[in-house]
């Protein structure tokens, strides 16, 4: 009821009538038999945003004298151009950036550069294949649209100048054709077929970082920004996440003491974060590991945590580090990779149970964080109800099916309400041979009052969508 009202669940305390002058308890109705006030409850609900908020919005980039549009995936709707690291912000994201970059300067002299767009040109793909990467595969691909001419079909949602964004067609290498006066000009068809990706990860910036004329070796080399992969929906996998990525280049005789000096203070840094918030006397809950990789030269650093009950059972990945890369320019020099997942970082040090929290409109939301104090995390909406739907459907053997994309699909329609996708069960008919598979939705929001209605509307347009995408038939 509360939810069809457009209210969440902010807060549970002891009602004390004592504190209440003049209350009398009347029971039903004011009927003799009064309620039973011993260890009553207040239960305060607060009015959510609506999901109506949540809409595509459409950006606009500059390519030389021309102005370029392209819609949100509907699978990040809120996630682009949210400014998190900006001068400005008091996110915790920019918090703990900076407190582990500062701690890090007492150690290594640092340069900072300033991060890209988060365009990636198609050419900076072959940095990820080349290093064996597999984010490609998981990347967003989008569409450049000639900005005036369907300005009329895109005002669906808000549009917004992405200065970000601003980049040149050169540096985005796309395709080009004569023009008039001899000139050379891009053709809106052109852009529309042209490749152009959100960056999947930092790693594809290293070859301009590593070649520039200014690398200083012995330095570390720090830049910040958001990456957008798809992924499959999990508690702790997430499609939009801020990313830190520190560069080292040292000389290879020196390998051993830049490494180990590193990674020592690296963990010594991190684990210091991890107990911001404890209060006194309490213990560590949460430990950093770094686990060797089969390769025998790059890790992955692990986080055992208990702060987030069953769910986080096993180890969190917050980032890695490479050291297996050879020197692209520098034949003396080696190099070591850094990569951390900020997002996760400063759900861990908070104590925010779900990621999405993170990107969250309510203001409510950064009114929990005090410059220059880190306390616990204490959310807005507790025990928000849940809504299971299952979907089973025929799948077509020409075209075999994609559980990433099935994953994806499911996380657009849903605005991010889907917070578990359970397979249950496979199924082949005995005379036809076709296949069947069932999986299992869970709905459920973080911040938002989410209804009954909403969710089985949501569930019918799913239906729909992964016919048409993933060409299955819905039984």
């Amino acid at each position: 009821m509360a939810a069809l009202g457009g209210f969440i669940l902010s807060d549970v305390h002891p009602f004390s009538c004592e504190a209440v002058p003049g209350y009398k308890c009347t029971g039903y109705r004011s009927q003799d038999k009064s309620f039973h006030v011993e260890g009553a409850l207040n239960h305060i609900f607060t009015r959510s945003l609506p999901f109506e908020g949540s809409q595509p919005r459409i950006f606009k980039i500059n390519l030389g004298d021309r102005w370029f549009s392209f819609p949100e995936p509907e699978a990040l709707v809120g996630k682009l151009n949210r400014g998190f690291l900006e001068a400005s912000s008091h996110h915790p994201i920019k918090t703990i950036n900076e407190k582990l970059i500062a701690e890090l300067g007492k150690v290594f002299p640092l340069k900072r550069l300033k991060c890209s767009s988060p365009l990636l040109p198609q050419r900076e793909t072959s940095v990820l294949t080349s290093w064996n990467c597999d984010f490609l595969s998981a990347a967003f691909c989008i569409n450049l649209l000639e900005g005036n001419s369907n300005s009329e079909s895109l005002t669906c949602g808000k549009t917004e100048d992405m200065e970000d964004f601003l980049v040149s067609p050169s540096e985005l290498n796309l395709p080009k054709s004569p023009g008039r006066d001899g000139k050379e000009e891009v053709h809106e068809e052109i852009y529309g077929q042209a490749k152009i990706w959100l960056r999947p990860s930092l790693l594809v910036h290293v070859p301009a970082v590593i070649q520039a004329p200014d690398f200083l070796p012995g330095s570390l080399h720090i830049l910040s920004g958001p990456i957008f992969r798809k992924c499959h929906i999990l508690p702790f996998t997430m499609p939009a996440f801020h990313e830190t990525l520190f560069i080292l280049g040292f000389n290879e005789n020196l390998n051993d003491d830049y490494l180990q000096s590193l990674l020592d203070h690296l963990k010594g840094i991190l684990d210091s974060l991890l107990t911001l918030t404890l209060l006194e006397g309490s213990k560590l809950s949460s430990s950093i590991e770094f686990v060797f990789q089969p390769n025998g030269k790059d890790y992955i650093i692990n986080v055992k945590s208990h702060n987030f009950g069953p769910d986080c059972a096993k180890e969190l990945i917050i980032g890695s580090i490479i050291t297996s890369i050879p020197s692209i320019i520098h034949k003396d020099q080696c190099f070591v990779f850094v990569c951390l997942n900020l997002d996760l970082l400063a759900m861990l040090v908070w104590g925010i149970s779900d990621w999405r929290m993170l990107w969250t409109f309510d203001k409510r939301f950064l009114k929990n964080f005090v410059p220059g104090k880190i306390e616990p995390f204490k959310s807005y909406s507790l025990y928000p109800p849940s809504y299971v739907h299952d979907i089973s459907f025929w799948l077509d053997e020409k075209k075999g099916f994609d559980e990433l994309e099935f994953h994806t699909v499911a996380r657009a329609v849903s605005q991010d309400t889907v917070i578990s996708i359970q397979f249950l069960s496979r199924f082949q008919h005995p005379e036809t041979e076709q296949v069947s598979l069932c999986y299992r939705l869970t709905y459920q929001t973080c911040d938002k009052a989410l209804t009954q209605q909403q969710v089985a509307s949501m569930q019918s347009k799913f239906r729909k969508e992964i016919e048409q995408r993933l060409h299955v038939t819905p039984r």
